[in-house]
């Protein structure tokens, strides 16, 4: 499986999407799709996107009672995105079941990964506030191995950490990175970051971009940077 980049489509509404898709000519890039748009638009956001051709990352981060995300998924699941995902500290019951939902009757599925840590949490802020004693590296491992475990595909980690969990799980084993910026751009709310070229030589994936693309005022060509720096 290739590296790509996926545009996080971070917008209020579809039409900034289009708007902002538009600026990108004929490319047709990975989106993902969080809680904002897809609260504002429905389901029906991601049917348009996959008809106008786009690969989809549908990052809802599910985090529940297993069951309660079995039948969650099994909704998600028609909804013909590539790539979903939920947090890993959910347990490793509730991933297997999320798995179980998200897994069609012909035995096809999307991508299922899971979130380790946020890529905005750092380590004092980890321990403190959620009590979580162990070193960052550490956790976001094990959680990794639980993933894997419960038979997801992948995790959602920093690309700081991408590299030991390939070590951990195996290079089949997706690691989705997040937190990733122009050597020149502003980290905003995100603490542990990196470049697109870095992002590669880490060993990530895939690495999600947003705001450096998103926000740029020539998008087509911060994209066609972050695919140079990452993929070629």
């Amino acid at each position: 499986m290739g590296k790509d980049v996926i545009i996080a489509c971070d917008f209020s509404g579809k039409r900034q999407v289009f708007d902002f898709l538009d600026k990108l000519g004929e490319q047709r890039p990975y989106l993902k799709i969080g809680m904002e748009l897809f609260y504002a638009e429905g389901p029906q956001i991601v049917r348009e996107l996959k008809a106008r051709g786009h690969k989809v990352f549908l990052d809802l981060k599910l985090c529940d009672i297993p069951n309660t995300v079995k039948k969650a998924m099994s909704v998600l699941r028609d909804l013909d995105a590539d790539m979903v995902n939920l947090h890993a500290f959910g347990t490793i019951d509730m991933m297997k079941a999320a798995l179980e939902g998200l897994t069609r009757p012909d035995g096809t599925r999307p991508l299922l990964i899971a979130v380790t840590q946020l890529t905005s949490t750092s380590e004092e802020r980890m321990q403190r506030e959620l009590l979580i004693g162990r070193p960052l590296p550490e956790v976001v491992i094990q959680y990794a191995k639980n993933a894997q475990a419960a038979g997801l595909d992948g995790v959602v980690c920093s690309p700081l950490e991408a590299g030991s969990v390939h070590e951990a799980c195996g290079g089949g084993f997706l690691a989705v990175t997040p937190g990733v910026r122009f050597a020149e751009g502003d980290a905003g709310d995100q603490v542990r970051v990196t470049t697109p070229e870095k992002a590669r030589q880490l060993g990530s994936d895939y690495i999600v971009v947003g705001r450096p693309i998103t926000a740029s005022s020539d998008p087509a060509a911060a994209y066609a940077r972050c695919m140079k720096d990452f993929v070629e």
